[in-house]
């Protein structure tokens, strides 16, 4: 495989709640600055065709990521106006959770209870994804997703915004100047985080702890990201005359490459 196995701060139990969040509002900023949430809704919408599927369950969450945003865009149009979205994760945010369960908003809710994407046959039913989260997973407990989803016939929507399509000695070499250049953005794109909390300020522009592990968290994803053909090898013996895999790369609506993507569907 030409992933490896880096580390990122969010992975650990000890890492502060607050300041998980205080990264995730940084990559909800980036997605809209990239038209992630655009592509992101075309794919599962293609995915809830496919799998006949009227519920999302979104595995690994966290802050809630790019999923409702999807959803505001999805109940644009009368087809998916009755899809309800659950989110998941295995360390639940309670602030999150209160967050997401106190808006009058019944489509979209937040489960409580820790939910383990490596369970698939213990979620709630509906189409599961995984936005920008399988990277974190190490290629057993990759492997037992897959596997978990093909045994129990659950559609399996993955989705990663970036690529590892670097080598590996030229990221080793540009890292000094990768970690440099995210702090810097991270600066320009806290304005824009809603909502503005006194933490995100403070330890952004005082005491730099944000966009240090920000920074780290950012660079270490791409050569932890699964390749395509890495993705294969995962794949090997999971196909079946009953279930069925597809994998491709993402483009934008002007022909820009916007990461990658493997379903997984029960025939």
């Amino acid at each position: 495989m030409k992933r490896i196995q880096l580390f990122e701060f969010e992975d650990y139990d000890w890492f502060p709640t607050w300041l998980r969040t205080c990264m995730t509002n940084l990559i909800n900023v980036l997605h809209k600055l990239l038209g992630v949430s655009d592509v992101l809704a075309n794919l599962v919408a293609q995915a809830l065709i496919k799998s006949n599927a009227k519920q999302i369950v979104d595995l690994g969450s966290g802050a809630g990521g790019a999923m409702p945003e999807v959803m505001k865009i999805l109940h644009g149009y009368d087809r998916y106006k009755d899809v309800n979205l659950i989110m998941t994760d295995l360390y639940p945010d309670d602030e999150m959770v209160a967050k997401f369960n106190s808006q009058y908003n019944p489509s979209i809710k937040y489960h409580k209870s820790p939910v383990d994407a490596t369970d698939i046959a213990n979620t709630p039913e509906g189409l599961k994804t995984m936005v920008n989260s399988f990277h974190h997973m190490n290629p057993e407990n990759a492997k037992e997703i897959l596997k978990s989803a093909q045994e129990n016939k659950q559609p399996l929507l993955i989705y990663e915004m970036g690529q590892n399509n670097i080598p590996l000695l030229m990221w080793w070499l540009l890292l000094p100047i990768s970690l440099a250049v995210m702090m810097l953005m991270v600066l320009f794109m806290t304005p824009f985080v809603k909502p503005l909390t006194w933490r995100q300020l403070v330890f952004t522009y005082l005491i730099p702890i944000i966009p240090i592990c920000y920074a780290w968290d950012g660079q270490a994803s791409l050569p932890r990201m699964y390749t395509l053909k890495d993705m294969d090898v995962l794949l090997e013996g999971l196909e079946t005359e009953n279930y069925t895999w597809e994998k491709a790369i993402m483009y934008r609506k002007k022909g820009k490459k916007l990461g990658t993507y493997v379903m997984g569907l029960p025939k």
